[in-house]
């Protein structure tokens, strides 16, 4: 297994993704490198990237040395050791990353082989929010909490965010819609002492086909769906080709679920669907029951791909709260830890003041 590294062609510096730019660039030299560009310059590297081939092209050599390890066959069967061929650092990747960086000289890596075949995706989302500003958004996130535990945006806390390609299948269909129910239709008036409700029923029938694109679940099984839910949608407009330097600067995901093993999950968000769109031609009925829908799916595709987040875990009192960012529009999602020490100094405060106004007010009235 090897690694790939995108350099400058001018200073050897390492090429990241630049989100703000959209373009390629160098941290050392300030250069800049478009998609086409780079593609060109590392046509053979991404080439050779996808189908593991040459190991000779700027790239990290795996050293798996955990075969002989009999009490850990199965961290050796999904563990990877690498070498960085930077710094000589040792690297760890599970058999599900395909991209990374070396924690000592940060220099970013693309894991080849591990996107090869079936786990190629077909596009991506590139990046658009920067690390800074997605410093700066959790910041201002955090400051509408106020029993956060005291090192929650700490420094040292935000240097854990990172920045992850997250696999995903997109599933589109078309959605035969077979709907029936009873619709209500109330009429209200008085007449001298009494209050009369009329209640007319009506048997409702809808039928139609409903198109869906690209229904999004995520193929991380490691990966909370909530979370991935709660930082959606993503505008496919901005979607790009699948290309192996895209991943130069963030860590990446390969998928650990087959698509049959989240379609269920993308069926439930169809059917929801198909229910919203239905109950939008019932507003002239006050209510209903009796409903029964039955949905059949034609012209069924699926498509891998990859999707920018901003990941950070926090660890305290033996629980992990996860927190994400869209990558692309900002949208930010996570449940907040709750310092029990900062809400009692808090209750412990108002009770303090509310006893003074007291005792100043029985003061007053003597």
């Amino acid at each position: 297994m090897n690694a790939v590294q995108y350099k400058c062609p001018y200073c050897g510096g390492e090429l990241v993704f630049k989100p703000e730019q959209q373009q390629f660039g160098c941290d050392y030299c300030g250069s800049f490198f478009k998609e086409e560009e780079i593609a060109k310059m590392y046509e053979e590297v991404n080439k050779m990237a996808e189908e593991s081939a040459d190991p000779d092209v700027q790239t990290i050599e795996e050293e798996n040395d955990f075969s002989d390890i009999d009490d850990n066959n199965e961290f050796a069967e999904h563990t990877k050791l690498y070498t960085c061929d930077s710094c000589g650092a040792q690297i760890i990747a599970d058999d599900t990353t395909s991209a990374s960086f070396c924690y000592y000289c940060h220099n970013p890596v693309v894991l080849a082989g591990r996107l090869s075949g079936k786990y190629k995706p077909k596009s991506l989302i590139p990046f658009a929010i920067t690390r800074e500003k997605a410093e700066s958004s959790f910041k201002a996130w955090c400051k509408k909490k106020w029993f956060l535990p005291s090192d929650f945006k700490s420094k040292q806390q935000l240097e854990k965010m990172s920045g992850v390609y997250v696999p995903f299948w997109l599933t589109s269909c078309t959605a035969n819609v077979d709907f029936s129910c009873i619709g209500e239709k109330r009429r209200s008036w008085t007449s001298g002492n009494y209050d009369i409700t009329e209640v007319s029923e009506f048997a409702v029938k809808r039928k139609g086909e409903i198109p869906f694109e690209r229904v999004p679940s995520d193929g991380a099984s490691k990966i909370e769906d909530a979370l991935m839910d709660a930082i959606e949608p993503y505008n496919y407009k901005e979607m790009r080709e699948f290309s192996m330097q895209y991943l130069s600067g963030f860590m990446a995901e390969k998928y650990d679920l087959e698509w049959e093993q989240v379609v269920s999950r993308a069926k439930e968000r169809i059917n929801d669907g198909c229910k919203q769109k239905v109950h939008e031609t019932l507003n002239g009925y006050s209510g209903t029951k009796a409903e029964n829908m039955n949905v059949y799916y034609k012209k069924v595709d699926r498509e891998y791909a990859l999707m920018p987040v901003w990941f950070m875990t926090y660890h305290y009192k033996g629980k992990t709260y996860s927190f994400a960012m869209n990558a692309q529009t900002g949208k930010l999602a996570g449940t907040p830890p709750l310092s029990i020490g900062r809400l009692f100094g808090f209750c412990a405060g108002l009770l303090a003041v509310i006893a003074a106004i007291i005792t100043i007010i029985g003061g007053m009235l003597l």
